[in-house]
């Protein structure tokens, strides 16, 4: 191993320690009680290496929260059609979705109500991931003449992450295929066919 490689390789570990620090403290604390010095101090690093990385801890959180979800989504194939299409990227968010930590996902999101800066990077990060989420499928649909170019791309991001949340953190109710399908088939379709009504 060449000493880059080496320096490399120390980083990414340096970096694991702090990101899981970071989750470990917010789990156990929650977001508000959380400081810096203590993620520091869990993580055996100095505060400057961390405020090398991250501008705060608003960053450093969501860094956190994406790095053990998985939050963002690899592009898939064309399937062929916009429905397959729908169908893929509910089934990636889904599965996504099962693996989160209930719990720390809940505290980030009761704590954005009140610290701005938290809720500012949230949105930018996350929410935005979202969003982009369907770009791929809506834009071949476009292309395929299956959809018009006037597209609602913040309203279906929205409505399906919802539904997708309430299922899995409020309802109980199964996220499975035949849900999926129902989401596909009854509500995401007829409102992208037909968005005037």
């Amino acid at each position: 191993m060449t000493g880059e490689d080496g320096r490399r390789g120390q980083a990414e570990v340096r970096e694991e320690a702090i990101l899981g620090a970071t989750l470990g403290l917010l789990a156990e604390v929650g977001y508000d009680r959380m400081s810096m010095d203590a993620i520091a101090l869990r993580a055996r690093a100095s505060k400057a290496t961390i405020y090398r990385r991250w501008s705060g801890k608003a960053e450093l959180v969501v860094t956190a929260v994406e790095r053990h979800t998985g939050q963002r989504m690899t592009e898939r194939p064309d399937p062929g059609t916009l429905r397959a299409d729908l169908l893929g990227t509910l089934q990636a968010m889904r599965d996504g979705l099962t693996e989160q930590d209930a719990g720390l996902l809940l505290g980030l999101l009761t704590a954005m109500h009140h610290d701005e800066e938290l809720a500012r990077t949230v949105r930018a990060r996350m929410a935005d991931d979202k969003r982009q989420a369907f770009d791929p499928a809506i834009d071949r649909a476009i292309a395929r003449g299956e959809l018009p170019a006037a597209i609602n791309r913040a309203l279906l991001a929205e409505l399906s992450s919802a539904m997708l949340f309430s299922h899995a953190f409020v309802t109980g109710e199964p996220l499975d295929d035949t849900f999926l399908t129902g989401l596909v088939d009854d509500v995401l379709l007829p409102l992208l066919r037909h968005p005037g009504r």
